[in-house]
């Protein structure tokens, strides 16, 4: 056996001949590195579908308010600014969307909840998204809409009922209306559900709604259009009431809304950093423990000639060993609960490589943390002193 090989064979059977002590030690890094997955995986989820919306819009370019801010914190525009552009050399189309929060009966309780409708003009195809593609013709009848497959159970079994060739209709702010397709939008943390209706039947389900003053326009560009070109006409005709920008930029304006302007962001990005700390905490108590347990072996080691260097080796291998076997169940453990909470929510909980590297590399800077901090008593040990 090589002597390379001699502290990790050593660290092993330390860590192996208490095995309470090795148990603990790896359900403590499990815990925490769930605790990063779980933060990392609603701040994922809470972005992706923040944004799935923008990005299923049929358009390069799209104008707003510029007091909008959000999704949940639109403001309303005309849409003479929309059609003001279409002179534009590169537009192609340009097509308005109303968009407001109603009140959804379920059909089945008669319970009251807040539903955001889409309004679209249904002679274009404004939002790529299949089953609203596959359906827009229906939308052409008065009092018909189509239902978001990703609503929360609240909103009642429709999708269910709907699929089972069953005819449903509810109301919509006390208007009665007829599901006339499905379609699959996930639910964010400021909306839970979606409906789908063209323009004149979203008018006549708010009446309060002025015909005009739209939420979002979406312009889209020929083949052979620069779009940065055809951005900055945009910008130098339309006046300041209104902003226009890129499908690409909007929706990086609104995770930075959910990131920077609410507590949410911060709150998963804190609660990785707890995560962090708790596990640190507890590969540190594990490592001291042992460090003192083993004081003797490792001064009657100093006093035969083994080098600080050696010794230090060992334990920062444990350490290593401790973050390997806690990052495997605890990876395990994440991936079934981001399964459940996905189907408890309908929201867009998933794992992708790049954040099991991610965590993985916290896991061993978290040990190796730990184990920087345990060695300090391990270096002070002399064997006079102990023997």
């Amino acid at each position: 056996m090589s002597q390379k090989k001699k502290p990790l064979f050593l660290s092993w059977l330390q860590l192996r001949k208490e095995r309470a002590r090795l148990l603990v030690a790896i359900a403590g890094i499990s815990f925490a590195d769930v605790l990063m997955f779980l933060q990392m995986g609603f701040r994922g989820a809470l972005f992706s579908s923040a944004v799935e919306f923008h990005n299923s819009l049929n358009g390069e370019i799209v104008m707003l308010s510029n007091r909008s801010r959000s999704l949940i914190s639109l403001d309303r525009f005309t849409e003479r600014r929309l059609y003001q552009v279409t002179g534009i050399t590169g537009v192609e189309s340009v097509t308005p969307i109303y968009l407001n929060s109603m009140q959804w009966r379920n059909p089945e309780n008669k319970e009251i909840w807040d539903i955001y409708v889409i309004g679209i003009n249904p002679e274009y195809q404004v939002l790529n998204i299949p089953g609203v593609e596959a359906n827009r013709e229906k939308l052409r009848q008065p009092d018909t809409a189509l239902f978001n497959l990703g609503s929360r159970s609240e909103f009642g079994a429709i999708a269910q009922r709907f699929q089972a060739g069953e005819k449903i209709t509810t109301e919509i702010n006390e208007r009665n209306i007829q599901i006339a397709g499905l379609f699959k939008l996930s639910p964010t943390f400021g909306i839970n559900a979606y409906l789908v209706t063209s323009d004149v039947n979203f008018l006549r389900m708010a009446p309060s709604r002025q015909s005009g003053l739209i939420d979002v326009g979406v312009i889209k560009l020929k083949p052979d259009a620069n779009v940065q070109t055809v951005l900055t006409e945009m910008r130098s005709r339309l006046p300041n009431d209104v902003k226009a920008m890129t499908r690409e930029d909007y929706a990086k304006a609104e995770v930075a809304f959910w990131n920077a302007s609410t507590p949410v962001g911060y709150t998963f990005d804190l609660g990785v950093v707890i995560a962090f700390i708790v596990g640190a905490v507890i590969v540190y108590q594990i490592l001291y423990s042992d460090v003192t347990d083993h004081l003797p072996e490792y001064a009657t080691l100093k006093a035969m000639g083994f080098r600080d260097r050696y010794l230090l080796i060992v334990v920062f291998q444990e350490s290593l060993i401790l973050a390997a076997l806690g990052f495997l169940p605890g990876t395990a453990i994440a991936l079934s609960i981001y399964r459940i909470t996905n189907l408890a929510t309908m929201l867009p909980m998933t794992m992708d490589l790049g954040r099991i590297v991610f965590v993985f590399i916290l896991t061993v800077l978290m040990s190796s943390f730990s184990a920087a901090m345990a060695v300090r008593k391990l270096q002070t040990a002399d064997p006079a002193d102990i023997f």
